[in-house]
């Protein structure tokens, strides 16, 4: 079997979802990487799952980025593979910075198990939140604790229950 191609995965994804589904590609990434619109990740990662000559079975990676206050955005990078074509593809979303209400992306917990901890540890770490997830609380850090510390402007507290954190 041979690895599948960058144009054979967006062809598949605007016959399935239409050409409004992929907003951006980068064939120069290592993997190969789309961007879809966040309220979309969902379906594209159930018809990639599904596809019979795709079939991206494995969720290798959930991984978050806040790009800071200038840029105002936060990332959302999905690495996926699929074990029968040795095939990566990476996959990223973009949303608006914001705190309060925190920005929401739809879970892919119910496609890919893994999902369920890499989905905790964003809104954990970074403050993204995931709609639909079954069990979105924090995996690291204590349930009390304020804010989220991969965010670029966080700001650690001098002390937790009494005990210094610096």
């Amino acid at each position: 079997m041979r690895p599948i191609s960058l144009p054979t995965v967006v062809n598949c994804l605007e016959e399935a979802l239409g050409p409004a589904v992929i907003v951006g590609q980068d064939v120069q990434a290592s993997p190969p990487a789309i961007q879809v619109p966040a309220e979309r990740i969902a379906e594209v990662c159930q018809v990639l799952h599904a596809h019979e000559t795709i079939y991206l079975d494995y969720l290798a990676c959930i991984t978050a980025i806040d790009n800071g206050p200038a840029a105002a955005t936060m990332e959302v990078i999905y690495n996926l593979y699929s074990i029968p074509y040795d095939t990566s593809l990476m996959i990223k979303v973009m949303v608006p910075r914001t705190e309060e209400p925190l920005p929401i992306v739809p879970t892919v917990s119910t496609i890919w198990q893994a999902a369920r901890w890499h989905e905790r540890e964003a809104y954990d770490l970074v403050g993204i939140q995931f709609a639909g997830h079954p069990d979105l609380r924090r995996i690291l850090l204590p349930a009390d604790w304020q804010g989220h510390p991969l965010r670029q402007d966080y700001q650690p507290p001098a002390q937790y229950h009494g005990i210094d954190t610096n």
